[in-house]
C-alpha cells in the first residue's frame, strides 16, 4: 500500500497523528493542564530560591515578597559563602563520599539481589522477607546502633565511616532482585553449558542487560549519599572531612541566619544533582520503567 493510499485509510496519518496514538480528548488535556499545575508548583520554590540566592541580604530579609531585588540581582551572597572556609575541600569530599557510597551500594546490592533471584540455598525466602522489612525501617532509628559501631572500630572522624554505614540499600536489592527475576534464565543455561562459572555468567551476560537499571539506581544512590547530612553531621567533626551539606551549615550558622546565604548553599549544594538529572534522565526513566513493578 502506498503512502498516499495509507493517508487516506488510516485517520490517524489524516490528522498527522502517528499510527496507533490516542487522540487529544478533553481527558487527556485535563490531565495534561493538571501535570502542568504540579510541575508549577513545584518549580516555584526552586525558582525563588534561586532568585533569593541573587539578592542582597536587605532585599532578602525585606518583608516585600518581589523576584528581584531593589538593587538588581547580585552574586554577593555566592561570594561570600566561597570565600568563606573550606568549601572547594567540601566539595570534593562530598564527590568522593558519593561516588564510594555509589560504587559500593551498588556492587553489594547487585551481587545480593543477584542470588536472591537465582541461588536456591537453605532460608532465602525469609532472608529476603528481612531485606523486605529493612525497607520499611527508618533510618533515624539506626543512628545510635551505628555510631556505637563506629566508635568501637575508631572509624569517627573518618572516610571509612562516612562511606559504610550508607552503602547497604535493602530497596535497592529488591529493585535489581525484581529486574534480574525478568532477565531470560535460558541465556545463563546456555552459557553454563559452554562452561561458565556463576560468577563469569553473573557479569558478562546479567550485568550487561541490566545496564539501564544499574545506571537508575547508581544515579539514584549518588544523589541520596550526596544530600544526606544527618550521619555525616554526626560522625564528622574535622572540618577538613566535612562533606558539603554540612561544611556550608558550619559557616551559616557562625554568621547567623543570613537568608541570601542560605539560598545560595541550597542552589550550590542542588547543582551538580541538576546537572547529573539533565545528563543521565534517560537513563533513570528507562531504568524505572524497566524496573519489573508492573511484571511478575
Amino acid at each position: 500500500m502506498s503512502t498516499v493510499t495509507e493517508t487516506l485509510v488510516n485517520p490517524s496519518l489524516r490528522a498527522g497523528r502517528k499510527p496507533g496514538a490516542k487522540p487529544f480528548g478533553p481527558l487527556r488535556i485535563l490531565a495534561f493542564v493538571i501535570l502542568a499545575l504540579l510541575a508549577i508548583g513545584w518549580l516555584l520554590p526552586f525558582l525563588w530560591a534561586v532568585a533569593t540566592a541573587f539578592k542582597t541580604e536587605t532585599d532578602a530579609a525585606s518583608g516585600e515578597p518581589t523576584w528581584i531585588g531593589a538593587t538588581g540581582p547580585t552574586a554577593e551572597a555566592f561570594s561570600a559563602i566561597l570565600s568563606q572556609g573550606n568549601v572547594y575541600l567540601w566539595a570534593l569530599n562530598s564527590l568522593w563520599t558519593a561516588a564510594a557510597v555509589t560504587v559500593l551500594t551498588v556492587a553489594i546490592s547487585a551481587l545480593a539481589a543477584y542470588a536472591f533471584s537465582r541461588l536456591d540455598f537453605r532460608g532465602r525466602k525469609w532472608l529476603f522477607v528481612v531485606v523486605i522489612a529493612a525497607i520499611v525501617v527508618p533510618p533515624q532509628a539506626l543512628i545510635i546502633p551505628l555510631f556505637y559501631q563506629m566508635l568501637v572500630f575508631n572509624m569517627v572522624d573518618t572516610h571509612w565511616g562516612l562511606i559504610l554505614p550508607q552503602i547497604v540499600a535493602p530497596a535497592m536489592v529488591f529493585i535489581l532482585k525484581k529486574f534480574f527475576d525478568q532477565v531470560p534464565i535460558e541465556l545463563e543455561d546456555a552459557a553454563r553449558v559452554d562452561g561458565a562459572n556463576r560468577f563469569r555468567v553473573f557479569w558478562s551476560i546479567v550485568l550487561p542487560l541490566s545496564r539501564p537499571i544499574l545506571a537508575s539506581v547508581a544515579i539514584f544512590v549518588f544523589i541520596g549519599a550526596w544530600n544526606n547530612f544527618l550521619w555525616p553531621f554526626l560522625v564528622i567533626s574535622d572540618t577538613t572531612l566535612m562533606t558539603l551539606p554540612v561544611g556550608l551549615q558550619t559557616v551559616i550558622s557562625a554568621y547567623g541566619v543570613q537568608y541570601a546565604q542560605v539560598m545560595a548553599q541550597a542552589v550550590l549544594a542542588a547543582l551538580p544533582l541538576i546537572i547529573v538529572f539533565l545528563i543521565f534522565q534517560k537513563q533513570i526513566v528507562k531504568g524505572v520503567a524497566t524496573t519489573g513493578f508492573g511484571g511478575t
